[in-house]
């Protein structure tokens, strides 16, 4: 019979005395054991900094704006249409039906 444990990491931190018996402590209030404690903490402080770092937040005025530019895009500067042309003329053959055969 095949059994269904999932592989686990494991954690460990050296810590002063004092941030030891304060860790317990919270862990004792909120009713977990020292090791709960820790990794919800880690994990919720994680999550936080994980959708910090991913997640655009736009206020609605810029949302707005910015999808008016997505539909309603400006027309090609005159360093993006040379930038183009440069593509362009360095693009290999071999590129055809790829991400770098790109056409506007």
């Amino acid at each position: 019979m095949a059994s269904g444990t999932t592989k686990q990491g494991r954690i460990g931190a050296r810590v002063p005395r004092e941030i030891y018996d304060t860790l317990c402590r919270a862990a004792e209030l909120s009713g977990a054991t020292v090791n709960q404690f820790l990794v919800q903490s880690a994990l919720k402080e994680a999550q936080a900094v994980i959708e910090r770092e991913e997640v655009i937040r736009l206020s609605p005025r810029d949302w707005n704006w910015l999808l008016d530019l997505v539909e309603h895009p400006p027309a090609p500067n005159t360093a993006l249409s040379r930038a183009l042309q440069a593509y362009h003329a360095v693009r290999r053959e071999g590129d055809a039906g790829t991400a770098f055969d790109w056409r506007p």
